[in-house]
């Protein structure tokens, strides 16, 4: 990702409905299917970024965090501890194996050519019985200089995504988000390939964060839409969680 869409997605991500509802539905999602424990459990999550999703989350779960990006490195080493920071290396996260009750990826697999050798790599992360919860953005159809400025590989569909959860997992639930928004942002999309100027960064209505009012009304929907279990048949997203197949 380039460095300026990066500082400008740490610029939006406190605020926007978007990013403050996606935070939301990842940390809902884990909660729902972890079974209860006296003890936190142990969350790593994978291309942290800033870091936000992660801080939130410590009230909840022992957090380890995972970057490749030196921009994110830096941003991590002054909120978690050293012991709390993995850098991802060519081979991926270097942890031990069945280490992790819960894995996060917050909109990363796009970003990753090989992405069935990264859920692999997941897999062997977790404990038996644990979680992985990612989101990542849908439909092909949406395909803008949104996605090539930000290094997408893909966007992902529902068999897509599906299909990357073979034997080894079980999928608990997986769905379309951000449905509502649909129609807006596929015309605003289409609108920006007619007219290619409106595509410099900080003219894109990703880049801007609404009123106040508008702000929190969406993200309301969006995350009650998100919780939802109604199979939605289009989204501008999509949540999954699996859990690592217990071997018997």
């Amino acid at each position: 990702m380039d460095s300026a869409e990066y500082d400008n997605i740490a610029r939006l991500e406190g605020n926007h409905w978007y990013y403050r509802g996606k935070r939301i539905l990842v940390r809902t999602w884990a909660n729902r299917f972890l079974p209860k424990s006296p003890n936190h459990p142990r969350l790593l999550d994978c291309g942290a970024g800033t870091g936000l999703f992660a801080e939130e989350a410590k009230s909840e779960f022992e957090v380890y965090v995972a970057d490749d990006h030196e921009e994110s490195l830096h941003l991590l080493q002054n909120k978690f501890p050293p012991e709390k920071i993995i850098q991802i290396g060519p081979n991926g996260v270097e942890a031990p194996p069945d280490h992790f009750d819960v894995i996060t990826a917050l909109d990363v697999l796009e970003h990753i050519k090989e992405d069935q050798s990264a859920v692999k790599g997941i897999h062997n992360l977790l404990v038996p019985n644990g979680l992985f919860v990612a989101t990542v953005p849908a439909s092909m159809i949406l395909w803008s200089d949104w996605d090539e400025s930000l290094h997408h590989y893909r966007r992902y569909s529902r068999k897509s995504l599906q299909d990357l959860f073979q034997d080894e997992w079980d999928v608990l639930h997986i769905n379309y988000t951000n449905t509502v928004a649909f129609p807006a942002v596929w015309f605003l999309r289409k609108i920006r390939k007619l007219f290619p100027g409106l595509a410099r960064t900080g003219n894109r209505s990703e880049d801007h964060i609404p009123s106040r009012l508008l702000n929190n009304f969406l993200q309301e929907v969006f995350v009650r839409t998100g919780l939802s279990r109604i199979p939605f048949p289009f989204g501008v997203s999509l949540i999954v969680v699996a859990r690592k197949r217990k071997v018997s």
